[in-house]
């Protein structure tokens, strides 16, 4: 059991995801309700290294839970990666008083995190924050439900073009390494093919499934991409390569690129901060270390930070299933 904890730091690290100001609040309430000082740290680890810290109580909170983005700001730092710079963070923490750290983030923050406890045991937690989903130990991380509703209603938008003018829509989403954002939004936005890096479609059977659609009456085809799917193209050769060997299409391009970020959180986002912005204030209180708070089967859970880094969400491959049937 380290010693009593009577201050939190909290920071958000990485890429921005709707429903962080929701967990920033659900940490700093959560605090106020034990009696604890927290404090807030801005632009992740970079503020760390600058001491760029401020006092939170209830009432700065106030009015955030439907904001998107991070009123902390976000940076990537590549200081805080050097000992020099991670020796010049635990100094600011120390002289700040600071007895643990909560990190709103993906898996870059975490790794961040488990570096800084081993060297000098500053307690942390995670809250896994990405409009990717694609940490291990939760269902759902913060903001990919927002960010999927996002991508839905843009194809819905597409789509009415689409079948305005028959044109076949390559419409590129977020997911870096994962199809999360792009299975899912797919499905639910009815498109004829999913191309995700978990799956190696081939261009071959790409093709073959547009003819298909052709051959089957429908006058106009969306394609969700993710950007790092495994065909190894960009969305813009792929649509260059559709266009050439299937000339009875018209082809266009659409990168939704940040919008994907932004926006009011979803509320099933703003429950879901809310759920384990709490969690991981009462597990430094119950000198717990070292854990990400997650969701799973709807009950807020613990992982190792190390295995959430480590560990793979996987896909689900009944819904490219389902997504082979719908496309008939």
């Amino acid at each position: 059991m380290g010693k009593k904890i009577k201050k939190i730091g909290v920071m958000t690290s990485g890429g921005d995801a709707p429903g962080m100001n929701a967990a920033i609040r659900a940490v700093v309430r959560t605090c106020a309700y034990y009696n604890i000082e927290c404090v807030g740290i801005y632009r992740g680890y970079q503020g760390m290294i600058d001491a760029d810290f401020v006092k939170l109580d209830a009432r700065s909170v106030n009015n955030i839970i439907n904001r998107g983005g991070t009123i902390l700001k976000s940076s990537r730092s590549a200081e805080f990666k050097t000992k020099e710079g991670r020796t010049k963070a635990y100094e600011n923490i120390k002289n700040a008083e600071i007895d643990g750290l909560i990190l709103i983030g993906g898996d870059g923050t975490f790794t961040g995190g488990m570096v800084f406890y081993n060297e000098f045991k500053v307690p942390c937690i995670g809250i896994p924050g990405t409009i990717d989903n694609d940490i291990f130990g939760t269902n759902y991380t913060i903001g990919y439900d927002t960010a999927l509703n996002t991508v839905i209603e843009v194809i819905d938008k597409i789509r009415d073009t689409a079948s305005s003018h028959n044109r076949l829509f390559f419409v590129e989403v977020m997911g870096r390494d994962a199809g999360f954002i792009a299975l899912n939004a797919g499905v639910g936005a009815g498109a004829e093919e999913i191309l995700i890096p978990e799956e190696d479609l081939g261009l071959d059977r790409l093709l073959e499934s547009l003819k298909r659609s052709k051959r089957s009456g429908k006058s106009s085809s969306i394609v969700v991409v993710t950007e790092g799917d495994k065909i190894g193209k960009s969305v813009f050769e792929l649509a260059n390569y559709v266009e050439e060997n299937l000339q009875q299409y018209e082809v266009r391009v659409s990168v939704l690129g940040h919008m994907q970020r932004g926006g009011s959180p979803s509320c099933f986002d703003r429950v879901l901060a809310s759920r384990l912005g709490v969690k991981s204030v009462e597990l430094l209180l119950d000198g717990k270390s070292n854990l990400m708070v997650g969701l799973t089967n709807n009950k807020v859970t613990t992982t190792l930070l190390d295995k959430a880094v480590k560990g793979r969400h996987e896909i689900n491959m009944e819904l490219i299933r389902v997504s082979d049937i719908m496309s008939i």
